[in-house]
């Protein structure tokens, strides 16, 4: 008498297939969103150390207007 634990299952297949897509499609989805945070985080960290060495971040001294009489 053949284990019938050891019976191959084509509904348990069926499930594990379509779970494992499922898994496979979230972690692709996940992988893209953090791939687009890291590279928004690296263009303004770019962004910000480009505007401080070229001195865009000091603001320049107010000149006074000059008033008409």
């Amino acid at each position: 008498m053949r284990n019938p634990w050891t019976t191959k299952n084509p509904f348990m297949s069926m499930w594990l297939s379509a779970a494992n897509r499922a898994a496979g499609s979230a972690k692709g989805q996940a992988t893209a969103a953090a791939k687009r945070n890291v590279a928004t985080a690296q263009a303004d960290v770019t962004r910000q150390v480009l505007d401080f060495w070229s001195g865009k971040g000091i603001a320049k001294a107010a000149t006074k207007k000059k008033t008409r009489r």
